[in-house]
């Protein structure tokens, strides 16, 4: 295709875009075509601009050899490039890319969702560029690959498979790449959909991709034989094959000493039980199980609900449902006034149901001590799907007490032993029983203990440390 003709064919392409520049440059038979926001304004005016108004026809050869450009031949090529942050100079027949590409973004901060006391702060923003240096950072490593792929048919958002060679298990890296590859969307927005569209078991309500905007997460998930997608426009990046018991893990963890990190996730899976029971329970007892409450505490239990005129599982559902409204207030509010919503409305409504009879004093206490266990879980992803099972709970305790309690945990355990992440176990190392990884799950040993990956990544290369003599 002739350049008069190609050119014509890529301006038809942006028609209706106002933010298009087409600089046009008769006596040197120059267009040049660019997104003036995607590139960096003063790069192109030192390296293009500036050498184009001083330079004649016969001497455009020897300008262009002083830049750093790709041929282009194909349309659609050209007109990606451009998308993506390139400028594209015509001249002589031929399209030169140059890469002009300059994110604007925000700069990058602490973590608001996964706050750790000790330990690196910075997380992920949303350029993936700003993303991949952060992880290149902390793996100084040429074994560390990085492939690109594309999703979304009018997006076009880039999407990066990270693994290091060597140590990974390719089976997975193959694997999530023909998922990426075989979705067809019209756009995808953020890691969290994009993970979504690769799940194993897309209706079920646990993750099976671990995500964090935590670099040392997800190095330490590099480290360990796992594959990562970083997704271009996303502050998340997304790691696999993941278990159940990795979304109680935090990086604080290795950070403290390993008794206090072995205390603190241990009292994770306390708060676990706690939030997905212990209303439960109270509905389940307070309805047909009063012989299994203490004596003393009957008498107060009897005088705190003799005037509730509801069920205690509608009262138990009822203030769930309240405290459910205040978090989701909370968190939608600008955060001053998100915290005085959570601390006024809880103590006010609390108080006031109580005093008007909608509910028990007891049943308060029993809602914020669950409520309170479902904030210990480090990953917000998986907190929220324990809440929604804990509604599930608190019907069938309702409806069969301790029989109804014991149906639905017996349902919890068949659905996640059917699930996996990229085809593994999501229950490992329960099941399948690797005993050797209980080290670094319930608990968090030593590190001279943790001398080799989890089995789970079914590493070439098991041994990550050597222990000293």
């Amino acid at each position: 295709m002739e350049q008069g003709q190609q050119l014509t064919h890529i301006l038809q392409q942006f028609d209706d875009c106002a933010d298009f520049k087409h600089i046009a440059y008769p006596e040197l038979n120059v267009d040049l075509l660019y997104f003036d926001h995607m590139i960096d304004a003063g790069k192109l005016s030192r390296e293009v601009l500036s050498p184009l108004l001083s330079v004649t026809e016969n001497e455009m050869a020897s300008a262009l050899a002083r830049l750093t450009f790709t041929i282009k031949s194909e349309n659609k090529e050209i007109v990606v490039a451009i998308l993506s942050g390139s400028a594209a100079l015509f001249h002589g027949g031929q399209a030169y890319i140059i890469d002009m590409y300059d994110p604007k973004g925000r700069a990058i901060s602490q973590s608001e969702t996964e706050t750790t006391i000790t330990g690196p702060h910075e997380a992920f923003s949303e350029p993936a560029n700003s993303t991949l240096s952060l992880i290149r950072r902390r793996i100084r490593s040429s074994h560390l690959k990085c492939i690109r792929l594309q999703v979304g048919e009018v997006s076009k958002t880039d999407v990066y498979v990270l693994y290091v060679a060597d140590i990974v298990n390719m089976d997975y890296v193959q694997e999530l790449i023909r998922r990426i590859r075989e979705i067809e969307i019209d756009a995808v927005h953020d890691t969290n959909m994009l993970v979504q569209l690769v799940d194993d078991k897309p209706a079920s309500i646990f993750p099976q991709f671990y995500t964090t905007e935590r670099p040392d997460a997800i190095a330490s998930k590099l480290a360990g034989g796992r594959v990562v997608g970083v997704m271009d426009g996303s502050p998340f990046a997304f790691s696999a094959p993941t278990s159940l018991f990795e979304f109680f893990i935090s990086s604080d963890d290795y950070y403290q000493r390993w008794s206090l990190g072995t205390a603190t996730r241990i009292l994770r899976f306390i708060a676990f039980i706690i939030t997905i029971l212990f209303t439960g329970i109270y509905v389940s007892v307070t309805t047909f199980h009063y012989e299994m409450i203490p004596q003393k505490l009957l008498l107060t239990l009897s005088e705190s609900r003799s005037r509730v005129p509801f069920p205690p599982v509608y009262e138990a559902l009822l203030m769930e449902t309240v405290i459910e409204l205040l978090r989701e207030a909370g968190a939608r509010l600008p955060t001053k006034i998100g915290q005085t919503i959570g601390i006024v409305g809880g103590i006010v409504i609390g108080q006031a149901a109580v005093q008007a009879g909608f509910t028990s004093n007891i049943l308060i206490i029993v809602v914020a001590s669950s409520a309170i266990a479902s904030f210990v879980m480090p990953s917000f992803i998986m907190s929220a799907s324990i809440r929604l099972i804990r509604f599930g709970l608190i019907v069938l305790a309702g409806i069969w007490g301790n029989l109804g309690i014991t149906v639905g945990i017996a349902f919890l355990v068949i659905h996640l032993s059917h699930l996996t992440s990229l085809g593994s176990s999501y229950l490992t190392p329960v099941a399948p029983h690797k005993p050797g990884d209980w080290m670094d799950i319930f608990i968090r040993a030593p590190f001279k203990l943790l001398g080799k990956r989890p089995s789970q990544a079914k590493s070439p290369n098991p041994v990550r440390m050597k222990p000293k003599e």
